[in-house]
């Protein structure tokens, strides 16, 4: 899935670090689980994971992939291939005026829409594929597991039909070329292993749980994760939400993240190690971040065993849309350390 900051390409460097330095632990908080890749990782190598994100988006392909530990069979349902299934809906015969289409009403092209999320299919299938799902969970022909690993195949098939550069943040004025492309929903992989939990909340919650290693991704900037993501939300959540200004943004009360904020992200730091219930603590971050190498470096080692504090960095490519930037200096970094 296309996610601003993923890990997809750090995980060989975040498994090598936890192998040499904390090879005796069986259980990892992923407490800002943003795609899930870094979670699938560790769950497929054997460890019990513990994923939380605040976005229900986040929380739902966890839920659905992470979180579900053996193959539905849909045994309710009656239906032996529903991904196949979702995946040939007819919208051909849709009445278009029809409200409860919210994504096509809002965020693809019509009389009453300018915006180019998607094209008019797309939106339509999203929809389509939305409502079934929904449907089967109220008539209870779906387990809650199933209900999410199939909104997760939808969840993580979107951005590859998103007439975006990288988020939903904003929409392109033209339309790209994936954009054609039909939406196609796949299997999404399932691992099966120890049961594994996923949360939906914020991160302090989870902080008391007892587990052997954190891992921590959070912001790295003022960049705010829900309005790049609000159409994955609403996807999500699809509860025909209050949206304004040219991009269809969805009301949202919850505070800007302390990892954004210049003035919070030093105390926020603090609380993450200070408060974390585990033997362990990895950090995922950059040395061009709100906060500086040195200081993040320091508070690890007040908070943590300074004896057992490791700075790891790579080079990596720059975020920015969908042109490359390797400009010199950029690192991805990796802060270990034992909590004392």
């Amino acid at each position: 899935m296309r996610y601003i900051g993923g890990k997809s390409l750090l995980l060989d460097n975040i498994q090598s670090v936890i192998d040499t330095y904390a090879n005796d632990i069986d259980t990892i908080t992923d407490i800002f689980s943003g795609s899930g890749a870094v979670g699938m990782h560790l769950k497929n190598h054997g460890y019990h994971v513990i994923s939380n994100d605040l976005l229900y988006f986040s929380y739902a392909i966890a839920r659905g992939t992470i979180g579900v530990n053996e193959i539905p069979t849909f045994d309710g349902l009656g239906i032996s291939d529903p991904i196949s299934y979702l995946n040939n809906i007819d919208i051909s015969s849709l009445d278009i005026k029809d409200d409860k289409y919210f994504i096509y009403h809002n965020y693809s092209p019509n009389s009453e829409c300018d915006r180019m999320y998607f094209q008019n299919d797309n939106a339509l299938r999203i929809d389509a594929i939305r409502l079934q799902i929904e449907a089967w969970k109220n008539d209870n022909a779906i387990t809650e597991s199933e209900y999410y690993y199939l909104l997760a195949s939808l969840l993580s098939a979107v951005p590859y039909v998103a007439n975006i550069t990288g988020t939903f943040g904003a929409y392109l004025k033209y339309w790209d070329k994936r954009t054609y492309n039909k939406l196609q929903l796949e299997v999404p992989e399932i691992i099966v292993a120890e049961s594994c939990e996923c949360h939906c909340g914020d991160y302090t919650k989870v902080l008391p749980v007892g587990t052997g290693l954190l891992y921590a991704d959070p912001p790295y900037n003022s960049r705010e994760y829900l309005p790049n993501y609000h159409v994955m939300e609403t996807i999500a959540r699809y509860d025909n939400p209050i949206i304004k200004g040219v991009t269809g943004i969805r009301e949202y009360t919850e505070q800007k993240s302390a990892f954004c904020k210049k003035a919070t992200v030093h105390d926020a730091f603090v609380k993450l190690i200070k408060d974390a219930n585990s033997r362990y603590v990895l950090i995922s971050y950059n040395n061009e971040g709100l906060i500086s190498t040195e200081e993040l470096s320091d508070i690890c080692k007040t908070y943590g065993n300074p004896k057992t504090f490791k700075l790891i960095e790579m080079d990596y490519r720059r975020y920015k849309n969908k042109i490359p930037n390797n400009t010199v200096g950029l690192k991805e970094q990796l802060y270990f350390v034992e909590r004392t």
